[in-house]
């Protein structure tokens, strides 16, 4: 999972940058909305709407903001802008990277159109559906901050937690759980006084691929852009950045 993490890493400390922005705030009301109207607007009885509660008091979204994304969810709110639909979208970056990407749109033909103009500027293209998604399995993923934080410790009690790996990064431990484990394990580590800064699905490559520094620099911009989108809520690819590759990029953006 070391690519993973990597990328990982990268976006972790983009979303401290960008949690005052609108964008973040978007992402994270959007997936209240959809939660709500999938499930009811009470997170006591619909998991994925209390795990987006969480996430969204992490990056700061006001309250008020939270309670209207769940009426509009629910129905109990009408405020005129489109009803929002979940969807992935798969597709090839340069060097034949391979790119799974969740989205939440209200207009899938400005969506869908939006994203190949993307792909094909970089060098990539849309694929079709399933193109790529067998390259890559549904894991729960917990960030935790690991100031004051003793590494083995903090490993033994996610692992008894219920957690299959965890990865050491920089300035936090990043959890990764069975899919249907992740509300379970967040819930444990929260008892044990942990603070959760982020949990949520995400797509783990099964294989990873290790190009050229040139072309994971083509594929960092392109998942950057990607990542900045409204739309999307998660970019997941087989990229492999090891440390050679890292530190040449680096210096080369120093």
């Amino acid at each position: 999972m070391a690519g993973h993490s990597k990328w990982a890493n990268i976006k972790h400390r983009k979303a401290r940058e960008d949690a005052k922005r609108s964008k973040a705030f978007t992402k994270h009301t959007r997936e209240i909305t959809v939660a709500a109207r999938e499930g009811g607007g009470d997170p006591n009885m619909n998991a994925r709407l209390s795990l987006a509660i969480q996430n969204a008091k992490a990056v700061n979204l006001p309250k008020d903001n939270i309670e209207r994304a769940i009426k509009k969810g629910t129905g109990e709110l009408n405020d005129g802008s489109g009803n929002f639909e979940e969807v992935t979208y798969e597709g090839y970056g340069p060097g034949g990277i391979a790119y799974f990407i969740e989205a939440t749109s209200d207009n899938l033909n400005r969506t869908v159109g939006e994203f190949r103009y993307l792909f094909n500027k970089n060098g990539g293209n849309l694929g079709t559906d399933g193109s790529v998604a067998y390259l890559f399995t549904q894991k729960g993923s917990i960030k935790v901050s690991s100031e004051n934080l003793d590494e083995e410790e903090f490993m033994l009690a996610a692992i008894d937690a219920g957690a299959d790996d965890v990865e050491i990064e920089e300035d936090f431990f990043e959890i990764f759980t069975p899919r249907e484990e992740l509300i379970n394990v967040r819930k444990k580590l929260e008892e044990q006084g942990f603070t959760i800064e982020a949990a949520e699905l995400i797509q783990i490559p099964m294989t990873e691929v290790s190009p050229e520094p040139e072309i994971a620099e083509k594929n960092l911009k392109l998942m950057e852009l990607f990542d900045d989108h409204d739309d999307v809520s998660n970019v997941f690819t087989n990229l492999k950045l090891d440390d050679e590759t890292l530190q040449l990029l680096e210096s080369k953006n120093g």
